[in-house]
């Protein structure tokens, strides 16, 4: 007889499963999700909890987002640079998860056009010259020289990463920072062989995951999120896309692929749906960006019914063109969406605003008191990773409670 809270299936969700060289004790992994305490770039104490949780709560692996590979590449002065500087301080965050039986992965990334020029007080790049919002200017299009600088700073990171004992890197190919921005046909208007045809525009990514790759060696996972579908007109789709992700099968430096899509830079609600929390995000700003997103934020974050799972149709397209591992993500809040993805091929499922909710959900799938989170879409969190990234429906029972 089963119990009332059992989902069929649900046994094998808590099975031990490879990825890469690692064994994880489950299926679900935690999605990157700035944490928004990272004061100057520093691994705080409340970044250290914040993953601890995550890892007590149940999860296989938790993943520190978002960490750039160089100062130019940080999305803001309060993002952490993946350097020797940040070295002791992640070491003592592995060590906390690694004690809660989880495993750690690093997002590493350079921010390119969604990069804040002005709080970083550094240059920034991109495949092509244009304007960018979050720069507040002018960016200028990449050298091959600058291109060659910055690859050289993902292979660093990801030796850093080593260093600091993550589990696993996952390099960030999504949402138009500055590897997915060369994929895209909208962003990317090169002439040289970083540009045009399909293979070039991905070449800049698959040379970075090479150098990676070799980094990391043969007892660290790497994987990626990518893109694919970046939202916006002109942008790239499953027809690109789905080419991209079979050359970066070919080149065997990845062991899976964790499946997104939307832009940072142009559509903000695409990897969310859900409610805007327009009035929150304008709070949250100075006065003169808060007025700027009066007027331009319904073209930035427009809306999106919410629906459970909602990568699931496109990530069906790469299951049935992909040998390689892939990572469900995007609006996954039930376990028998758990239980159906694997069912459909998916290796793996990856959260992130249900744990924020509820960072012991995993634990509560397992022990089968609780067939679905607490999340209701309200993606009120969102505003609130400028004062350390939280579910303010939680934050709100806690002070009643």
């Amino acid at each position: 007889m089963t119990s009332p809270n059992e989902t069929p299936g649900a046994t094998r969700v808590f099975e031990p499963a490879r990825l890469g060289p690692l064994t994880l004790r489950n299926r679900i992994i935690k999605a990157a999700t700035f944490e928004g305490v990272m004061p100057r770039g520093a691994v705080s104490d409340e970044l250290i909890e914040f993953h601890r949780a995550v890892a007590a709560g149940g999860a296989a692996l938790t993943t520190v987002a978002y960490c750039a590979v160089s100062e130019g590449g940080r999305v803001h002065r309060n993002t952490l640079v993946l350097d020797q500087s940040s070295l002791p301080g992640l070491t003592r965050l592995t060590d906390a998860v690694h004690a809660e039986g989880a495993l750690a992965a690093a997002q590493i990334g350079h921010a390119g056009l969604v990069a804040n020029t002005l709080s970083n007080k550094s240059p920034t790049l991109a495949p092509s010259t244009r304007i960018s919002a979050p720069a507040m200017g002018l960016v200028r299009g990449a050298t091959p020289d600058q291109l060659a600088a910055v690859t050289a700073d993902f292979e660093r990171s990801a030796r850093v990463a080593v260093e600091a004992g993550f589990d696993a890197i996952e390099v960030h190919l999504g949402h138009n920072y500055l590897l997915s921005s060369f994929m895209s046909p909208n962003l990317n208007k090169r002439k040289d062989g970083y540009g045009g045809s399909v293979a070039n525009r991905a070449r800049f990514p698959r040379e970075v995951l090479e150098r990676v790759r070799a980094a990391a060696g043969d007892k660290v996972a790497v994987t990626a999120k990518f893109n694919m579908s970046d939202g916006v007109p002109k942008g790239l789709w499953l027809d690109q896309s789905m080419q991209i992700a079979k050359l970066l099968e070919s080149d065997g430096h990845l062991d899976a692929l964790q499946l997104t899509g939307g832009s940072s830079l142009l559509n903000g609600m695409y990897f969310f749906r859900g409610e805007v929390p327009m009035a929150e995000f304008v709070a949250s700003q100075p006065k003169l960006v808060g007025l700027g997103l009066r007027v331009y934020g319904p073209h930035l974050f427009p809306t999106y019914p919410f629906e459970e799972a909602f990568f699931l149709p496109f990530a069906r397209q790469f299951r049935e063109i992909l040998s390689m591992p892939l990572i469900l993500l995007g609006g996954i809040n039930r376990m028998d969406t758990i239980v159906g993805a694997l069912d459909e091929g998916f290796e793996f499922v990856a959260m992130a605003r249900a744990l924020l909710r509820e960072p012991d959900l995993v634990n509560r799938f397992r022990d089968e008191t609780a067939t679905e989170g607490h999340c209701i879409h309200c993606n009120k969190c969102m505003p609130t990773i400028y004062t350390g990234t939280r579910c303010v429906v939680r934050e709100a029972q806690q002070l009643i409670g």
